[in-house]
């Protein structure tokens, strides 16, 4: 008898704990094995498909095990909404429904997760705005809804263009904040997003970011594992706060009459929480190291020139670099994956080298030079920009042009010929 070799196995890489759920390996309705996220991202095959972003997060939920999903249109992420639905009509979600405003949504989402569900949703520009006050509640109830935030503008006049203002607003609500620069980049994000905002030591919720209409409405390739495999469930009683019960904190806190009083106990019962939800966002970050292989990537951080960036800024950062390069002007490139946690050690390190740092930004604010600016001891060398709003785009020229400025290097556009 013929003797059969056994394939060799393939060795398992592990970013983050790997699951113990006890439905690892069992199939859901679909035929979907639950598998650990290790497995689906590091060990699959990966193959690729020519999508949207809107297409992405479609693919992202069918792998997801979302138990709900609400809904409510608002440009641009309407389209990804709409096809949630159709996953939901298919039998991938427990739950699909349409909310009655963006507030709504958000207090829906609210009462799914409490029940115990992974839940997740999508919003963006004013719509984000009008959910706000929901979103703090979220933190301080230790809820892991993860809400895709597909970035538009949020001034009047109307504009639905990209814009990534919002983002601002997002920072100090007790959330992670992740920015994706590609559909990839999109997919990456949502799948292991869950997997760092359900971690126990962590358990807070998390806004995946991407730039609208430049991520949701572009095709581009993405690299997608099978769709016979999916995350395994959230597991509730892993909870680090009990579930449901009005006994215990955070419930028994925002029913409580003595935390609306003004005292000692009060104060002190808020402040403690506060500071526990944003200890829980720095807790995140072994985790998001591990899971998205650092907080940032870096490329020629040994030059003198620096461009620093998030979402699709870095996009066209890459062709900017690419234009300078031409004319020998050599610029490296610093790519922000998380906001949240901030990468304050990465910058400082990666930085530590150049004597010009530009931040290209989708918003009138300027806000991630802020942010870079206030953890840089010597932020002299920052220079806000450049940066475009209301839904204007930022060809790369506009970026080659700034810096050209800045350094005094002669050009068509701004010394009336080239050097």
């Amino acid at each position: 008898m013929t003797q059969v070799a056994e394939a060799p196995q393939k060795e398992k890489i592990t970013k983050i704990i790997r699951s113990t759920h006890e439905l690892l390996g069992q199939e859901n309705r679909k035929g979907q094995v639950y598998t650990d996220v290790n497995d689906i991202f590091y060990g699959s095959e990966q193959k690729p498909v020519f999508f949207t972003g809107s297409e992405v997060i479609k693919e992202a939920i069918r792998r997801a095990s979302v138990g709900t999903s609400v809904a409510y249109p608002i440009t641009p992420q309407s389209e990804a909404a709409a096809l949630i639905g159709e996953l939901y009509a298919e039998g991938y979600l427990d739950e699909y429904f349409r909310g009655e405003s963006e507030f709504a949504v958000m207090g829906q989402c609210a009462g799914a997760s409490f029940g115990g569900h992974r839940v997740f949703t999508t919003t963006a520009g004013p719509g984000t705005l009008r959910a706000m006050e929901n979103f703090p509640m979220w933190a301080g109830s230790r809820l892991p809804i993860q809400v895709c935030v597909t970035c538009r503008g949020v001034n009047s006049p109307l504009s639905i263009q990209p814009d990534t203002l919002e983002m601002h607003y997002l920072l100090e609500t007790g959330m992670l904040v992740w920015h994706a620069e590609t559909a990839q980049d999109l997919f990456d994000f949502i799948l292991k997003g869950f997997i760092v905002a359900e971690q126990p030591d962590v358990h807070v919720p998390i806004a995946t970011c991407c730039d609208g209409f430049f991520v949701t409405h572009t095709k581009d390739t993405v690299e997608l594992p099978s769709d016979k495999l999916t995350l395994t469930p959230y597991d509730p009683y892993k909870s680090p706060v009990t579930c449901m019960d009005m006994e215990s904190a955070p419930i028994r806190m925002m029913r409580d009459p003595f935390v609306m009083k003004s005292n000692y106990i009060s104060y002190a019962t808020h402040a403690s929480w506060q500071q526990e939800v944003h200890a829980a966002v720095e807790r995140s970050r072994k985790h998001t190291i591990r899971l998205l292989d650092g907080l940032i990537d870096t490329m020629n951080i040994d030059r003198k020139i620096l461009i620093v960036g998030s979402g699709t800024a870095v996009s066209q950062s890459r062709e900017a670099i690419r234009l300078m390069e031409q004319e020998g002007i050599e610029v490296g490139l610093v790519k922000i994956k998380t906001i949240r946690p901030f990468p304050t050690e990465e910058i400082r390190e990666a930085t530590a080298n150049a004597e010009h740092i530009f931040v290209p930004e989708f918003n009138v604010a300027g806000w991630l030079a802020r942010e870079i600016k206030a953890v840089l001891p010597d932020n002299g060398r920052v220079y806000t920009g450049p940066h475009v709003a209301g839904g204007m785009t930022m060809p790369s020229e506009v970026i080659v042009s700034e810096i050209k400025r800045v350094i005094g290097h002669r050009t068509a556009v701004f010394m009336g010929g080239s050097k």
